[in-house]
């Protein structure tokens, strides 16, 4: 994954996420939302010739986005535990 901020402002920021596909930005614009995003969306223009992009609006979009990852990284551990523990390893 390759990370570039297209736009950043006061209330607005826009990165670019090269090799990722609809999985990713959607789980971290919904996470957005729920971490005080005012407005979350993500755009793919088209899926062979552009790559991904996330904007995130609110009184602070780059603490959002970090907070956002951060609660995606704690459920992805817990279901890997979780996931380990029904299969007995």
């Amino acid at each position: 994954m390759n990370v570039k901020v297209l736009e950043k402002g006061k209330d607005k920021l826009k990165i670019e996420m090269a090799g990722e596909c609809h999985t990713l930005l959607n789980l971290l614009r919904e996470k957005a939302w729920k971490e005080g995003a005012e407005q979350s969306s993500y755009m793919i223009r088209h899926p062979y010739l552009s790559q991904p992009e996330i904007t995130i609006f609110g009184s602070n979009p780059k603490k959002t986005l970090i907070d956002s990852a951060t609660v995606i990284e704690v459920e992805a551990k817990r279901f890997s535990l979780e996931f380990k523990r029904a299969l007995g390893k």
